[in-house]
């Protein structure tokens, strides 16, 4: 019997979020490998310290994978466990700092939305992107994003202008305009009633230099990230009408949404899709003896999140959606995910 760990929060306050990401597992266990193979649940407390002890317990206990832990600092608490003990690990984040050989990193990247998001826009010509986002770890992951697919695309340098998280979405706006004030296409990182705010201010600017006396544009296409998806806050008006962005499949979503609820009558949080894959992919290669860096080599594996293919140094390439925000806030597919092939977009 071939035994992978996996490492859930099932206690303390997240314990209902590590739950619904067992139950996701079990799913993907029933789907790929209802025998030979057997899941080992262990408890992190959601902490560092506690997933490093859960990942020793279950290489003790004769786990040859981990399947998790959540979070980037669990992962980096685990993978020096997994690499002295040469475990394989698929974790939950999308901190892409964490990957390394033999540990790959399931969650939807910055990095990943931003190469799917510029590859589609730059074959309708935009040539010049500037982004827009807080100087945070996930905008500071937008703007490396952003610079590594400009570079590949043969793209001229991309304007960064980060602000301060608590910057009025104004202010951000007016030094976005400043840094690229003729650019094609402006990736914005802010969400909700920010986002809103900092387009109106933006347009406004761009009024306002036409009355000065500026050449009339189109004005840049207008870019977000998979973090508006599901946010309500966007249906307010229609500012953000004709904005596109990256995100998971939604066929491949809706039909284990579906099936979760089946089973576990719930609705499954967002990262349980992500568990789904994780599993599934570590029962595969389990069940057919195959190294889990390699189970993807031919066929990318059509998940819960949509396709996915595990590449050397624990790369994970995913193939994304792009919508659009229709002038109701409604998210409208524009292209469907293509399955990745390879180190490219």
């Amino acid at each position: 019997m071939a035994r992978a760990a996996l490492l859930l929060p099932l206690s303390g306050q997240t314990a209902p979020l590590g739950q619904a990401m067992l139950n996701a597992a079990t799913m993907a266990l029933f789907d790929e490998a209802p025998t030979g193979v057997e899941f080992l649940p262990r408890d992190t407390a959601g902490t560092p310290a506690g997933a490093a002890a859960a990942a020793r317990q279950a290489i003790a206990d004769g786990a040859r994978a981990i399947v998790g832990p959540l979070t980037s600092a669990e992962v980096a608490a685990v993978a020096p466990v997994a690499r002295a003990a040469g475990v394989p690990m698929l974790a939950f984040t999308n901190d892409a700092q964490r990957a390394g050989e033999n540990a790959w990193v399931l969650g939807i990247t910055p990095q990943q939305q931003v190469r799917r998001i510029v590859s589609a826009t730059a074959q309708e010509g935009a040539q010049r992107f500037v982004l827009a986002a807080p100087n945070t770890e996930f905008g500071r992951a937008l703007a490396d994003g952003l610079r590594s697919a400009a570079s590949d695309l043969r793209l001229p340098p991309p304007a960064i202008a980060l602000h301060p998280p608590s910057a009025d979405p104004a202010m951000a706006a007016g030094a976005a305009r400043a840094a690229a004030p003729q650019a094609d296409a402006l990736l914005l990182g802010e969400g909700g009633d920010r986002a809103r705010r900092f387009v109106a201010a933006y347009a406004a600017e761009a009024r306002a230099a036409l009355a000065d006396g500026a050449a009339p544009g189109q004005g840049p296409e207008l870019l977000g990230t998979a973090l508006w998806l599901n946010d309500p806050a966007l249906r307010a008006d229609g500012a953000l009408a004709g904005a596109r962005f990256p995100g998971p499949d939604s066929a491949a979503r809706a039909r284990f949404e579906q099936r979760y609820a089946e089973a576990f009558r719930d609705t499954p949080p967002r990262v349980a899709a992500t568990a789904y894959d994780a599993a599934a992919l570590t029962a595969r290669a389990l069940r057919s003896g195959t190294p889990i860096g390699t189970v993807t080599a031919t066929r990318a594996f059509d998940g819960a999140d949509g396709p996915v293919r595990l590449l050397p140094g624990g790369q994970t390439q995913r193939g994304l959606a792009i919508f659009t925000l229709s002038a109701t806030g409604d998210a409208v597919v524009l292209e469907d995910a293509p399955a990745p092939a390879g180190a490219g977009f």
